[in-house]
């Protein structure tokens, strides 16, 4: 997945309104971006960090900037996009190229299930209907340890539950943690922000739910998919 238009680099002022931040440009400008992120953002929206903006200029949008990337001192980047996860996903789930989910026919988003809730892709055709719910992971407090989530998420917590429920009903469902970051080797819970997500998942492995953790390579001209990355459950 490239990005529509270069990249540039800024630093970030502020981030505010969850949905906004306040970026200095190399050029001495400052501007306003979208954030297209609703979590906290934990260790990514402190003040002088390095981050990258996309430019636009569709007269539809009230902000000529997003927010795509940040930049750590090593040179590793972090993708705060969420969106960008089921963007990265659907093409790959089309093609085939998911091991574990290759083998359907048929790959919808956003179809109706549970109590009025819309699963992420359902897969059909071929194999057992599969039910796979996407997160974004981007969130990391020891080297080389990506965790989710990074604030607590009743709506997470509800997807367990539901894929549980298909489960029982004789489907497959999935947990698919997408990891945006390009330092991470393995991933695990953050119990201690959320125990209640934490018990959920829990529950919901031990009732057949499957989970798969993929990491991505990200540069300032876009993001792929890469390689599975280990997965440690909560102890």
């Amino acid at each position: 997945m490239r990005f529509q238009t270069q990249l540039v680099p800024a630093t970030l002022i502020r981030r505010y309104k969850r949905f906004l931040a306040d970026c200095l440009l190399e050029d001495g400008r400052e501007v306003t971006a979208h954030v297209a992120n609703p979590g906290s953002m934990l260790g990514l929206a402190d003040e002088g960090m390095r981050i990258w903006l996309e430019p636009n200029d569709d007269p539809k949008k009230k902000l000529k900037w997003a927010w795509r990337l940040v930049e750590q001192p090593g040179g590793h980047f972090i993708g705060v996009d969420t969106g960008a996860a089921n963007r990265l996903v659907k093409p790959a789930l089309m093609a085939g190229q998911i091991a574990g989910l290759d083998g359907y026919d048929i790959v919808r988003p956003e179809v109706m299930y549970g109590e009025s809730s819309r699963i992420d892709f359902l897969l059909s055709g071929g194999r057992p209907d599969c039910y796979v719910e996407v997160k974004s992971v981007t969130l990391s407090r020891q080297t080389g340890l990506a965790e989710f989530p990074d604030s607590k998420t009743a709506r997470g917590t509800k997807h367990l539950g539901e894929l549980a429920a298909m489960v029982a009903q004789g489907h497959r469902a999935v947990m698919l943690y997408l990891v945006q970051r390009t330092d991470a080797e393995r991933v695990t819970l953050a119990d201690d922000i959320d125990p209640v997500y934490a018990a959920a998942f829990t529950e919901a492995t031990a009732a057949g739910v499957e989970v798969l953790s993929l990491g991505c390579e990200i540069t300032p001209s876009g993001i792929t998919l890469g390689q599975p990355l280990p997965f440690e459950p909560p102890k």
